[in-house]
């Protein structure tokens, strides 16, 4: 097996830069003409949109507005350029919120990743993500077809049986959440079953903890995770290096400060915006809800795209204090009214049974009486501030801080 799933993996700086060039104003051309853009992109010229850095200053896309919008126009909210029965799939996540699917070409680009694990023709991937209405199922077996590799069907539950299919076929792999594995193995053992030739595994969904990694690798099993939604696929992977995940190739990558659509520097933890290059789904800046960071240098695997730290928490901070919502867009506001401002933070806290608020910020300024003025008018709350030296507050992407006790 070649060490690459393909050329683009090992690119340039320039290269991808000139790729780039080429597709993304044909990219934003296509999502201009569809019902879902109309607004955000109605004074967008296409041809301007060439980097990253154009395609910073348009806005962000986020889920609760995707979600209206399919609610005004079922089921894809006017976001595709087929309609629905122009795909092979239709699925419903939680919310509910509907994507689509097709069979073909790696739609989701999974079989990048799966390469990267080494699984290839000769395989037989036990795929334990759920095919029920939900597409991780369909996702992991799309790329498990683009590596060609054989797929067992298995979804979720039924332990025992998946225990007895694994070694009655004799699965070489396993695609599913980073436990669960674990569960067949334990099941397996206890019914006398051998399943040694499973020896990579394909995760995702949930924490991979490195002891449980360990347990994988104590049983000669490789076991690799990658970042992926519904909404996107495939969006970054880890390879045998395992130093961060790396981009996917069909996606941009944007990391931003909360609340904002402003990238962050290098290193600095914020939510992760994606935009995917599937003509038949365009999504534009779309904002995940996940933080994360970008690493410095590329993967020493050779893999020359830009790699994130991977899933580090939710960028959704919104809290109530002293009945009022303070959200991260707020916070953001606040910064943007004072440029001698590098960061805030706010912290909710308890006295006794009363909410307290304290707004750190990030500042050489030695006067907190303008921080207190524009608090009080953007946040609609009085509360303690702080100016600390700049780099002080922890590099974790949070703009809010609850600290309260709910025990």
């Amino acid at each position: 097996m070649s060490s690459y799933f393909d050329d683009l993996e090992t690119r340039s700086a320039d290269e991808r830069g000139g790729s780039l060039a080429q597709c993304l104003p044909a990219l934003i051309a296509t999502a201009k003409g569809l019902p879902g853009y109309a607004d955000s992109l109605a004074d967008v010229d296409p041809a301007q949109i060439t980097d990253r850095a154009t395609l910073a200053a348009l806005p962000v896309l986020r889920k609760s507005e995707l979600t209206g919008a399919q609610a005004a126009d079922a089921p894809f909210g006017g976001f595709t350029t087929r309609p629905a029965a122009g795909f092979d799939h239709v699925f419903q996540s939680p919310g509910p919120i509907y994507e689509p699917g097709r069979v073909s070409a790696d739609w989701w680009r999974m079989g990048r990743f799966l390469h990267a694990c080494g699984i290839g023709a000769g395989d037989i991937v036990q795929n334990c993500f759920g095919y029920h209405l939900t597409p991780a199922g369909m996702i992991f077996e799309n790329g498990a077809r683009a590596v060609g590799a054989a797929v067992l069907p298995a979804g979720t539950g039924q332990t025992e049986l998946q225990a007895r299919a694994a070694h009655d076929i004799g699965v070489t792999a396993y695609a599913g959440t980073p436990d669960y594995l674990k569960i067949i193995l334990d099941k397996a053992d206890a019914l006398g079953l051998d399943l040694s030739r499973i020896t990579r595994a394909a995760v995702s969904g949930g924490a991979l903890f490195p002891s449980l990694r360990q347990e994988y690798a104590d049983r000669g099993i490789a076991c690799l995770q990658c970042y992926a939604t519904a909404d996107l696929g495939n969006i970054a992977y880890e390879s045998p290096a395992m130093d961060g995940m790396i981009v996917d190739e069909g996606v941009i990558v944007e990391i931003v400060r909360p609340g904002t659509g402003t990238p962050v520097p290098e290193g600095e933890v914020g939510e992760v915006v994606v935009t995917s290059l599937n003509t038949d789904y365009p999504l534009v800046r779309f904002a995940t809800g996940d933080l994360s960071a970008v690493l410095p240098g590329t993967s020493p695997c050779g893999r020359t795209n830009m790699r994130i730290k991977g899933w580090m928490g939710r960028a959704d901070q919104t809290t109530k204090i002293k009945g009022m919502f303070v959200r991260p867009e707020q916070v953001a506001d606040l910064l943007a009214r004072h440029p001698e401002a590098l960061r805030a933070r706010v912290i909710a806290g308890r006295d006794g049974e009363m909410d307290t608020m304290t707004v750190q910020i990030e500042t050489g300024a030695t006067d907190p009486a303008p921080f207190a003025a524009s608090i009080v008018e953007v946040l609609k709350l009085r509360g303690q501030v702080d100016l600390v030296p700049p780099g002080s507050l922890p590099n974790d992407g949070k703009v809010i801080d609850d600290q309260r006790s709910y025990d």
